[in-house]
């Protein structure tokens, strides 16, 4: 049995890896106690929440009871594990949260205690945690008749130490870089043999792409090409501490970038490459450049019309640095002209080139700007053809829909809605609707006499302003269902 466990921070960090079924066949909530969330993520989150009035970093004790896959622990032994270890730790009566993992057939659990002691508002001390873990897993293999495990602390019996084992911090680290611990220490191994001083050991290491920086605790640690933190000391297989310092006598750690630094080089790095990887993936090759270049040669008898040929393709003439001529592609590799057209020496290149003056043309960086720009316009341009594209057809039909036709649209909503507001007035001002009568000859000589006062169109207007769309709509609706009756 191997229990592990330290002082940790982040309750969603924490649910994020405990729930996690991408690496694990199976993740299950076995206990959630001392807490009123019954989920996992909220009973961290409270208990993380209650060391805010605690002077503490690390809310968190985290520990792991693993077995081996023919020592599977029945539910009971679990529990009688894991409260025999909390007592251990001094976490007897602590909110805890309990989870099973079941990887490749072989099951593990994860416990998280809070390590704040309410009554003192102070976290419960974690020191000689390592000790009191073999203690707990001894007396364990002991009760429950397993394979006893060798551990570095207790029980040594004039063995020698074991070595090792990856940390779960480490753990964690190696699947964020997919940069494994033994990996790590196979190469910082290879490497410390085959160098004998400080300097030739940061050289080799920057030939992979690492970088040896000073430790926040450790003189010297190594920063891989993902960013993971390896101890030169912990990945050198058979050195000491004592042997990394004599060794790296010649370098001064003050000279060395920080864990930071050495970090944000890696980033930096990193974004380099993947940069360089995707201009890599969408890059004329050589062959294809070639193929065209010689093709353009072959169709025209001069510079100018070599240069408008290469315009077509979205290709730009620059002068070169070094060289007379060169093609910038749209992508915006360089291309030399003598070296991309076969048969074509560059005093050939020279003499068809004679009506074109160098200084004319843009250099190098001025033509990789251009070809940006270019991009950055046709990327704009498929964007809204993507997007015209996929508007709906009604909307194409009111857009090509002519003025009367989309006046008289527009009435048949107005019309109805202005009813509607007619009758919502009256309403208002107590009248009652009566029918309208036809007019006769004589009436509309007089219907000036009976047309509402200004104050009531005013108010009218208004309340038809402030009549919502919906209702529009529904009065359309309406209107057009009436008619259809009066027809039927």
């Amino acid at each position: 049995m191997i229990i592990k466990g330290t002082s940790c921070a982040g309750a969603s960090r924490l649910a994020t890896h405990l729930n996690r079924t991408d690496t694990n066949e199976r993740a299950e909530v076995k206990e959630v106690r001392g807490v009123v969330a019954e989920d996992l993520l909220g009973a961290l989150r409270e208990m993380e929440s209650v060391a805010t009035g605690a002077r503490t970093t690390k809310p968190f004790y985290h520990g792991s009871i693993n077995t081996r896959e023919d020592e599977r622990l029945t539910d009971e032994q679990r529990t009688y594990a894991i409260d025999k270890l909390e007592a251990a730790l001094g976490l007897t009566g602590q909110p805890r949260v309990v989870v099973v993992h079941e990887k490749e057939g072989r099951e593990h659990c994860h416990i998280v205690w809070s390590r704040i002691d309410l009554d003192r508002m102070a976290a419960i001390s974690d020191s000689n945690n390592y000790r009191k873990h073999e203690e707990v897993a001894r007396a364990l293999e002991k009760e429950f008749g397993h394979e006893r495990v060798q551990g570095a602390h207790i029980e040594r019996d004039g063995k020698e130490r074991p070595a090792r084992t990856p940390s779960h911090a480490e753990m964690l680290q190696a699947e964020r870089t997919g940069v494994s611990p033994a990996a790590a220490k196979a190469l910082m191994t290879e490497l410390w043999r085959e160098t004998d001083s400080g300097k030739s050991f940061q050289a080799a290491l920057e030939t992979k792409w690492w970088v040896l920086a000073r430790g926040d605790r450790r003189d010297f640690v190594a920063i891989d090409s993902e960013g993971g933190t390896h101890s030169v000391t912990r990945r050198i297989e058979g050195a000491k501490a004592a042997d990394v310092r004599q060794r790296f006598a010649d370098i001064d750690p003050a000279s060395l970038p920080s864990v930071a630094e050495a970090k944000e080089l890696q980033r930096e790095r990193q974004t380099e490459r993947e940069r360089q990887r995707e201009q890599d993936r969408t890059a004329v090759r050589p062959a294809a450049a070639r193929a065209l270049m010689t093709q353009l040669w072959r169709e025209t008898n001069s510079g100018k019309s070599f240069q408008t040929a290469l315009e077509t393709k979205w290709w730009v003439l620059a002068r070169g640095d070094q060289r007379d001529f060169v093609a910038i592609d749209s992508e915006g590799g360089v291309h030399s002209l003598s070296r991309r057209i076969e048969g074509a020496k560059a005093a050939d290149v020279q003499r068809r080139f004679a009506d074109l003056d160098p200084k004319l043309l843009p250099t190098v960086d001025e033509a990789k700007k251009l070809q940006q720009a270019r991009q950055g316009e046709r990327a704009r341009q498929a964007s809204a053809l993507s997007i015209e594209r996929s508007r709906p057809k009604a909307d194409h039909a009111r857009a090509s829909a002519g003025p009367r036709q989309r006046a008289s649209s527009i009435g048949r909503v107005a019309r109805p809605a202005a009813k509607i507001a007619d009758s919502v007035f009256s309403a208002l001002m107590g009248e009652s609707a009566t029918p309208k009568e036809k007019e006769s000859d004589t009436s509309a000589n007089t219907k000036s006499e009976g047309m509402p006062s200004e104050r009531r169109q005013q108010l009218m207007r208004q309340l038809s302003r402030e009549i919502p769309q919906e209702t529009e709509r529904d009065a359309e609706y309406e209107a057009d269902k009436g008619r259809e009756r009066s027809r039927g």
